[in-house]
């Protein structure tokens, strides 16, 4: 890793950490580590820090990265099948789903479970000396494949080690935010998503992925094959745990058919209305006075005197209601306890 690029920050406190090299080589950090302001030590081995939190990982998350890390020899020999099976030329859809990126050369891109680089190369191409790529993945032996795909290019490259749960990189950071094939395991898929937005610009564009065959061909004899030999194909598409601030959703399933794509742009907070509107017509009022202005239900006679009232003022009925509903009030509690009252809201 490179000093100058150290923007990491503790995965458990999100406080800066800083660099103590041991080994250095041509500028880089070859060995060392990363420390916190509590003394919290993160090895760096191989130009890569290790920023895993917690320490020790427990079920899907073990099981998927003992998995990973014993099959990174040979990954990239079979990665392609997925999309040879489907007749799916690889190149050429990685460079589409990339392509929803919207990426500039200058742009900084984190990229989550980038296993081998396979999609890393392509984002790599699309970024220039001024741009910032900074690649994650719970496998580490997954990323000594990646950094070694990677030598050479134009762009800074950064690696680590993480859990996608608890991302070691600071707030407001990245441009764009990658990830395909690793969602569905995150362990934690609505914590990991609320991560991606955390550590992401408002206004930058998120894409991520993984397996998740429609419901509508599960009884077929596609489906079947498929869910016979992949049962993640059964997994949903979790958009239940899409973060409140992500705006301009869509969603594409590909290769297939069995694998989804969700884009968003990161916005910030809940989306903006203007809930205080007059709404003209006979009911009145706005949609925050609808919703906060309910009263209990009265007798259906008592409604329909309302109405005719209503009618013969010409009020929308929410004027009308609010009126007496007041002056009501007001009697009820008097003149010296309304006056009051009004001092106090003052």
């Amino acid at each position: 890793m490179n000093q100058e690029r150290n923007i990491y920050v503790s995965p458990e406190t999100r406080q800066k950490l800083a660099c103590i090299p041991e080994e250095t080589e041509g500028g880089e950090v070859v060995s060392g580590k990363l420390v916190d302001e509590r003394g919290r030590e993160y090895a760096i081995r191989d130009g890569i820090p290790a920023l895993i939190f917690p320490p020790m990982l427990e079920g899907e998350q073990k099981e998927t990265l003992d998995y990973y890390d014993g099959v990174a020899d040979v990954y990239d020999d079979v990665a392609n099948l997925s999309f040879r099976i489907q007749y799916v030329d690889e190149q050429k859809a990685r460079r589409d789903f990339v392509k929803l990126l919207d990426l500039q050369p200058g742009s900084r891109v984190l990229e989550l479970a980038c296993g081998t680089g396979r999609d890393s190369e392509i984002i790599a191409g699309e970024l220039g000396a001024e741009g910032q790529l900074y690649l994650s993945d719970i496998s580490r032996s997954m990323l000594l494949r990646c950094k070694e795909k990677l030598r050479g290019v134009s762009v800074p490259v950064e690696f680590a080690v993480a859990n996608a749960c608890y991302l070691p990189f600071p707030d407001d950071y990245f441009d764009a935010v990658f990830s395909f094939g690793g969602l569905g395991v995150f362990g934690d898929i609505a914590q990991s998503l609320k991560e991606i937005v955390r550590v992401a610009k408002v206004g930058a564009k998120v894409v991520a992925g993984d397996e998740s065959m429609p419901p509508w061909l599960y009884e077929t004899e596609y489906g079947r094959i498929l869910l016979n030999n992949n049962p993640l194909f059964k997994k949903a598409i979790p958009f239940e745990h899409v973060p409140v601030e992500a705006r301009d959703v869509a969603v594409r399933w590909i290769i297939g058919g069995v694998y989804y794509l969700i884009e968003f742009v990161v916005g910030e907070g809940e989306p903006k209305a203007d809930f205080d509107l007059e709404i003209p017509g006979r009911r009145g009022g706005t949609l925050r006075s609808r919703y906060y202005g309910r009263l209990e239900g009265v007798a259906p006679e008592t409604y329909a005197l309302a109405q005719r009232a209503r009618d013969k003022s010409g009020k929308s009925m929410h004027d009308w209601l609010d009126g007496v509903v007041r002056e009501a009030a007001k009697s009820e509690l008097g003149d010296a306890e309304q006056a009051g009252e009004n001092n106090d809201g003052e």
